[in-house]
């Protein structure tokens, strides 16, 4: 069973007042995470390290759309995770329904005596409007953001080139879409040369993905047509997969969604429609395997990475607050990954372009556009 005990939006009150004991009331309260598991639903409070006390206590507000993603909350969890088992770092997980929570969640860990946070995570960029009042109400409290930059001096701010990754997974789709291409579950329509991209909220975040997709798309072959749509949500399943079924019977025989859980529709419609699908965050040929065989790949962005620096600099008294990190394909914070099952089929001449470019990404001989307008 699931060692951690996850929060819900009316139990974060409970839960804070808890936390560091064991046997917190599953559902209704919750207990810190260290990196030992315990047997049973509950978690320990066992220190990696052999200290009596953690090395540090992190609260965690993730994004709307929760845990068990398979995407960017997972992703940031396994950040947390990785600092829980190297440093014996103890943390609680916050997990809103709806973004009106996000300012509850985010005081409520900033306020709390038992434990004392030393650091409070905010993972997605709609948390940032709450953030920047939360941070000033609580000036002693230390946060990091993902996804967005929030102008404090007690807030690190963790942001990505998601449209250089995205050109890479749109110089893969151009490029396949005019080929005959077959393998797994899905296969391609070269009389049609048409791809598509499901964004979830659509706001400034969003288009860069779209945007980096359309530019790669068209890098690779000019008379693409490139169909684009925005769901209003990034945990909507069935309409993911309404949008991307509209597209497939459009003669689009490539999807990219960059939705959070509402591209688990986009992957359904892929997969009974026998074409493909381009995965976001995590290589989600692995963390959704039933769809394995028409996931040709995923854009990662490393928000575990940010998670987990940050929470080491907090340990190490090293924390930087009013400061923005930017990770980009130079920095390894992007990159295209293929997939488990398909990623072998992929020709060869189709990845040696897709490494072509990323190079020519970094040497700054392709400038990748950040606005859906400019491509």
């Amino acid at each position: 069973m699931d060692r951690r005990t996850f929060i819900k939006a009316t139990g974060l009150a409970g839960a804070v007042g808890l936390a560091g004991c064991t046997g917190g009331p599953s559902g209704d309260g919750g207990t810190e995470t260290t990196g030992s598991s315990g047997e049973g639903g509950e978690s320990e409070t066992q220190q990696t390290t052999g200290a009596s006390e953690p090395e540090a206590h992190v609260g965690v507000v993730y994004a709307t759309g929760g845990l068990g993603d398979g995407s960017f909350n997972d992703q940031a969890q396994q950040g947390i995770q990785q600092a829980a088992d190297e440093y014996g770092v103890a943390y609680n997980e916050a997990q809103p329904d709806e973004v009106s929570q996000f300012q509850n969640f985010q005081q409520q860990f900033a306020s709390s005596t038992n434990p004392n946070y030393d650091l409070v995570a905010c993972i997605g960029y709609l948390q940032a409007d709450s953030l920047s009042q939360t941070a000033q109400s609580y000036p002693d409290q230390e946060f990091m953001i993902v996804d967005s930059t929030v102008d404090a001096d007690n807030v690190a701010s963790y942001v990505f080139k998601e449209h250089q990754g995205s050109f890479l997974a749109g110089q893969m789709a151009g490029l396949l879409t005019t080929q005959e291409f077959s393998a797994g579950d899905g296969q391609t329509n070269p009389d049609q040369k048409t791809v598509g991209f499901v964004g979830g909220v659509e706001g400034g975040l969003i288009a860069k993905f779209e945007a980096g997709f359309k530019a790669g798309v068209k890098n690779a072959d000019d008379s693409v047509e490139v169909q684009s749509t925005y769901v209003g949500s990034f945990n909507d399943p069935s309409a993911g997969k309404e949008a991307a079924l509209s597209m497939y019977n459009s003669g689009a025989d490539i999807v990219y969604h960059a939705a959070g859980n509402t591209g688990t529709g986009v992957f359904q419609a892929a997969k009974e429609q026998g074409a493909f699908a381009i995965g976001v965050d995590r290589d989600q040929s692995l963390t959704k395997p039933s769809f394995a065989g028409v996931i040709l790949g995923s854009m990662v962005k490393r928000v575990d990475t940010a998670v987990y620096n940050a929470v080491e600099s907090v340990v190490n008294g090293e924390f930087e607050g009013g400061s923005t990190v930017t990770l980009g394909l130079e920095q390894d914070g992007v990159a295209l990954v293929y997939g488990d099952s398909l990623g072998s089929e992929i020709p060869s001449d189709v990845k040696d372009s897709v490494s072509s470019v990323r190079e020519e990404i970094i040497s700054g001989s392709i400038s990748v556009p950040t606005d859906p307008s400019e491509v």
